[in-house]
């Protein structure tokens, strides 16, 4: 739009005479002549503002124009109007929101006729001057909106009527000028600046109306809040349109992009409370999850045909997107977390996915540095959407019990079928919940909530206890397992680290937190450790046994001394001979259980384990237990000096009583303390400094009772089969 000239004070009737000679003329351009000198008149009485812009609102024709005349007295009828901005507008607001109405329809039909025309001989005059007029009705709009967020909201119900026709006029024809920007083949660069300056202004405005109805009270309160909310509900409704379509143009409309979801997001904050009931914040959050997954789908689509190596650098840009409409959703999910909460769903296979991409991108030595660049991007911010919702003061206890028993419920892993390979990368986002690819993904979830527990409630940590035995039942799947073992993620500031060391690392992280609360002895301790002690799977039990050790190494002594002599009275309990040459009984199983303890333990955990055992008043389970320690491998040389030594003349004592006695009748009773010396010998051996001397006549007396008693049977006669 033209700058403003000098204007000057009219003489007598000069503006009446003018108005009767426009109203008067027939030809356009005598009438664009006639209004044009009106606006070189610096008019101050507030009756005569009113009769020129109800003159201007007349000759301003509903129909599109033919030629270029038309356009010149509109874009004249603007120049005008537009002055008039400047100075005070309280008495003619309704007359100039009339005209801006009845203006923006008018540019949004020859804009499509215009777009729409396929006529060669197309005046290019009449096109390219056209959109000089759009650009001055865009600029126009935004003066307009600027100047009603310099006033206080109109109460009068007609006004505001007046205001929300305007503002959705103005909604309209922006969009439309943003969404056709591409076809226009001139001014298309400064149609989309000057649409850029609507939306910002479009913004201003409801910020201003949110601030003035927050600090103003009055009888009128009631239908005024419904007109800011009507206004606000409309602003956000087409950004979030435009916002959708900003991010589908391919990176032609970044600017679009970031004024409407950021736009988007000031709003429902500055209306929290307000807008709940009229809007539907959960189709927002959907629009946001659903651009997320279609940018990552693009990129996997992409990759997923590459054979070459993809930057640092090329990832990040990539994923940049994805992590702006994952930060805004996360932006709206903490102010409205229960309209999130009613998609919960949505959002926790979004997170998922995210998480098994990365997995998927994890197992491609090409794109390995993709992995680290989502893991950086993409991770933290996608489990920022789930804490989002578990820290919620206005979720209860039970909406984020049903959030974490819907992503961590029990799997029947055997219904998988395993080693599918099937699943590419490009199809990962379109996998539902409880898909077996997915599995890995919920494994790394849980490796993050447990991690991030210091940053949650008791309520959530409660639940994320009762969840633990989860990850162990997952973890038995074969593909799972082996992904554990195998998979190198960059999960601690850029260092790779395979998963079954981040599982542990973050239940570790998990124990402190809780150790402090009842949570601890409930749940942990009693629910998971203790009833995991003796688990059948050998991952599971190598994890379970990390964090004992990590306890018992960490926990004050009395604490320690109290659970080390609770595990010897188990130990107690399951002692017998008969299961002594078992290896699968529990008697093994807890032996072995025990002695991962002290061997990671300290010397005087080792030395109340041995003397707990020798000290017991029934010495026939002594043995028992020392035994199935012994063939376990209990570590001797881990005790102290006088433990060891007790210990040495204590094996070496009963092997040698053992081997005295091998040919006494006693020892043909077939019970099961038959030969556990020699085990017990055999297993502590190479942990004891026992001289070969003292025992080698002791074991060849042994061997030729051995021999004799083998001579003896084989002389017995065994009855010949009748012929």
């Amino acid at each position: 739009m033209e700058k403003a000239t000098m204007k000057r004070k009219p003489s007598g009737n000069e503006i009446q005479s003018l108005l009767d000679a426009i109203k008067a003329s027939d030809v356009v351009e005598s009438r664009t002549q006639l209004i044009s000198e009106l606006g070189e008149l610096d008019v101050t009485d507030e009756n005569e503002r009113v009769s020129i812009l109800e003159c201007l609102t007349t000759f301003w024709e509903d129909f599109t124009c033919l030629d270029v005349s038309q356009c010149t007295l509109n874009k004249t009828i603007l120049k005008v109007a537009t002055t008039y901005l400047e100075s005070d507008t309280s008495k003619c607001l309704s007359q100039l929101l009339a005209l801006g109405t009845k203006a923006t329809i008018w540019c949004r039909k020859h804009m499509k006729m215009t777009l729409m025309s396929t006529d060669d001989s197309q005046e290019e005059e009449h096109y390219g001057f056209f959109f000089q007029v759009l650009l001055d009705m865009l600029c126009h709009s935004a003066a307009v909106l600027s100047t009603l967020a310099r006033h206080p909201v109109s109460t009068g119900k007609d006004i505001m009527a007046m205001i929300q026709t305007s503002i959705l006029e103005i909604l309209n024809l922006t969009k439309d000028s943003i969404l056709e920007v591409k076809r226009i083949q001139t001014h298309g660069s400064e149609v989309l600046k000057a649409s850029q300056v609507v939306l910002d202004a479009l913004i201003s405005l409801c910020k201003s109306y949110c601030n003035n109805s927050n600090s103003n009270h009055d009888d009128k309160e009631s239908d005024q809040m419904n007109h800011i909310i009507n206004i606000t509900e409309s602003i956000i409704q087409n950004l979030v349109d435009l916002g959708v379509v900003a991010a589908n143009a391919g990176g032609n409309l970044v600017t679009v992009l970031n004024i409407s979801w950021k736009g988007v997001v000031t709003l429902l904050q500055l209306c929290k409370g307000t807008l709940e009931l009229k809007m539907n914040i959960s189709d927002i959050i959907l629009s946001l999850i659903s651009l997320t997954k279609g940018s990552l789908t693009h990129a996997a689509q992409t990759w997923s045909s590459l054979m070459e190596p993809v930057s640092m650098s090329e990832a990040k840009r990539i994923f940049i997107p994805a992590k702006f409409y994952l930060i805004n959703a996360a932006r709206i999910i903490s102010h409205y977390p229960s309209q999130a909460f009613l998609i919960f769903k949505d959002i926790t296979l979004c997170i998922i996915t995210i998480l098994t991409f990365k997995i998927f991108l994890c197992k491609e030595e090409f794109l390995k540095s993709a992995s680290e660049a989502l893991g950086e991007l993409l991770e933290p911010t996608s489990i920022h959407l789930l804490n989002s919702l578990l820290n919620s003061s206005q979720l209860k206890q039970e909406h984020k019990h049903q959030i974490l028993d819907f992503l961590f419920c029990d799997i029947n892993t055997s219904s998988f079928v395993s080693g599918d390979q099937s699943t590419t990368m490009d199809s990962i986002f379109s996998l539902t919940f409880g898909s077996k690819p997915l599995l890995i993904g919920q494994v790394v979830l849980f490796i993050s909530l447990l991690k991030s527990a210091p940053d949650v409630e008791d309520d959530v940590k409660l639940e994320i206890a009762k969840k633990m035995d989860w990850v162990l039942n997952i973890l038995t799947d074969e593909d799972v397992y082996s992904s554990v073992l195998a998979l190198q993620l960059p999960l601690f500031h850029g260092s790779d680290q395979n998963m079954y060391c981040s599982i542990i690392h973050a239940m570790k992280t998990f124990m402190l937190v809780v150790s402090s609360t009842s949570i601890w002895e409930e749940f942990f301790f009693n629910s998971f450790l203790l009833e995991n002690l003796l688990h059948p799977h050998h991952l599971c039990w190598e994890i379970v046994m990390e964090l004992w050790c990590f306890m018992l190494r960490h926990s004050e002594a009395e604490l320690g001394n109290e659970i080390i002599d609770k595990l010897c009275m188990l130990l107690k309990t399951t002692a017998s001979w008969e299961s002594v040459l078992n290896h699968d009984s529990v008697l093994h199983k807890l032996s072995k259980s025990i002695c991962r303890i002290v061997r990671h333990g300290s010397e005087s955990m080792g030395d109340r384990v041995f003397n707990f055992i020798v000290n017991g008043d029934v010495s026939r389970l002594s043995s028992v237990m020392f035994t199935a320690l012994l063939m376990e491998g209990f570590p001797l040389n881990l005790l102290s000096n006088k433990v060891k030594s007790v210990a040495k003349q204590k094996i070496v004592m009963e092997y040698f009583q053992f081997l005295d006695g091998f040919e006494d009748e006693s020892r043909k009773c077939g019970i099961g303390i038959f030969g556990a010396p020699v085990f017990a010998m055999s297993a502590a051996v190479q942990s004891l400094q026992v001289s070969i001397s003292d025992t080698e006549m002791k074991t060849i007396n042994l061997l030729i009772s051995i021999i004799q008693i083998q001579k003896h049977h084989s002389q017995l006669q065994i009855p010949k089969p009748s012929e």
